[in-house]
């Protein structure tokens, strides 16, 4: 009686425990429903500033640069805004980019329409991509749709348009996105230069001040006249779901800063290598930089921001899950903030930034556990012990495996990593040095702010 009792309470357990496989309610399901472009599995992205890229600041003076750029290792070309902008309430001389005077013009000062189409397919013929910065949040005030749709736009207690609330944003005033004709005005915006210009997708501004369910639509529009690469100003989630590629990560940007400058060291980025593990969506894209031109103009350049870090910095950013961003003059290690609303030129010249970007970047497009979302490998702790100097993290796909290890503080340390489970033969990716690691312990000495990337040989 009693084996009877316990083969029909072995029955209803394995049964319950089938039937619970088998329930969809329990289910692990992808957070990520868009699909992204195959091509940009392991890309990288370069942020243009046409403005003060040249003398001219031209789209014809800019094209000369796209072999250095393929060169190093870009694949998708993203545009600061391309329109026209604004005068009245102008800051400055020439204007932010971001005071959109029209949205399915050209800025007069870049060139043509047909200007720019030829530059859209110059940067095709190279085998790059190409992105536009869409400011879909405000408009100049002398934008046309003030007069033509003020119900558009969002109204003080007086009935007067106002800046996005809680900004300074004095050069532009706030849509209103509660407006469906507004809705498809902008959705047939973005579609128009996808459909007349060829580009391949949109960086957005501010994107998380605009309603998720606009985005969402506007990428399925999107989608329907070619796979689209969209970039979000953001840092959340929700905007991953059905709506954007990649989102900013302005949260390893601060991390990095406190290592760096505020000699935080290793520690300050234990907990952005812990979120980026946890929280976020396998499949997402996150944009990690040193230098963009947010940074650039209001917290000054990538010198100040990160001291003699700096360097090590971009070799993180270049091996962490993420897709690494360039700006403008970053690789002529650029010095200085450039001028935002007035003609600054960038002084080109050679610099050891262009060549470790190139070395980074060639490993990243031939190495699958540095690609990106799903065709990467996850970012998995290298336990040392010197954890207040010493960051050290191991990624691996399809038999490819990169090991980083940084010195996040300005001493020479020594330190001995976990290794036990990367027992492998590698060669450090700048120096060509060949690394056996054998057994559970391997000791090192790295000098303050060196970096190694540990590249597994086949």
């Amino acid at each position: 009686m009693k084996n009877i009792l316990l083969l029909i309470i072995f029955t209803m357990f394995s049964g319950g425990v089938h039937a619970q496989e088998n329930d969809v309610r329990y289910q692990p399901k992808p957070y990520v429903e868009i699909r992204h472009p195959e091509w940009s599995k392991n890309a990288t992205i370069y942020e243009v500033n046409i403005r003060q890229y040249t003398p001219e600041g031209t789209f014809k003076a800019f094209e000369k640069h796209l072999p250095r750029l393929k060169k190093m290792g870009v694949d998708i070309i993203w545009l600061m805004p391309v329109h026209p902008i604004g005068e009245l309430n102008r800051k400055g001389k020439l204007g932010s980019y971001y005071s959109v005077k029209d949205f399915k013009g050209i800025n007069p000062d870049f060139g043509s329409l047909d200007d720019f189409k030829n530059l859209v397919r110059k940067i095709h013929s190279m085998g790059m991509h190409v992105i536009i910065d869409w400011v879909g949040n405000h408009s100049a005030w002398d934008n046309p749709l003030t007069k033509e749709h003020p119900d558009w736009y969002t109204k003080t207690r007086e009935g007067k348009f106002q800046p996005t609330p809680w900004y300074d944003w004095d050069d532009v005033i706030d849509f209103d996105y509660n407006n469906p004709a507004f809705r498809k005005y902008m959705t047939d915006a973005l579609k128009y230069w996808v459909s007349e210009t060829d580009i391949d997708g949109f960086r957005c501004d501010v994107a998380g001040f605009i309603p998720v369910d606009f985005w969402e639509n506007a990428r399925t529009e999107l989608d329907q006249l070619k796979p689209v690469f969209m970039l979000a100003e953001w840092e959340s989630r929700d905007l991953y779901k059905k709506s954007f590629d990649m989102t900013y990560s302005w949260t390893l940007w601060d991390k990095l800063k406190l290592a760096t400058v505020e000699k935080k060291g290793a520690p300050a980025l234990f907990e952005y290598m812990a979120h980026d593990v946890n929280s976020f969506p396998y499949d997402s894209y996150r944009m990690t930089f040193t230098d963009n031109h947010d940074k650039n103009s209001w917290e000054g350049n990538q010198f100040s921001n990160f001291g003699n870090g700096l360097e090590a910095a971009m070799v993180l950013c270049s091996t962490v899950n993420g897709m690494p961003l360039v700006y403008s003059g970053q690789e002529a290690g650029l010095d200085r903030s450039l001028a935002f609303f007035d003609k600054d030129p960038i002084g080109w010249k050679e610099h050891r930034f262009a060549g470790i970007y190139e070395t980074l970047f060639k490993l990243k497009h031939s190495n699958q556990a540095l690609w990106n979302g799903r065709w990467g490998g996850e970012m998995e702790r290298v336990h040392n012990d010197n954890m207040n100097n010493i960051l050290s993290f191991y990624r691996e796909k399809n038999g490819d495996a990169v090991m980083t290890i940084i010195n996040f503080s300005d001493k020479d340390a020594e330190v001995k990593l976990d290794t036990q489970y990367f027992k492998n033969t590698y060669k450090e990716l700048f120096s060509g040095t060949p690394y056996m690691i054998s057994e559970n312990k391997t000791p090192m000495k790295l000098k303050a702010w060196e970096y190694r990337v540990l590249v597994k040989t086949k």
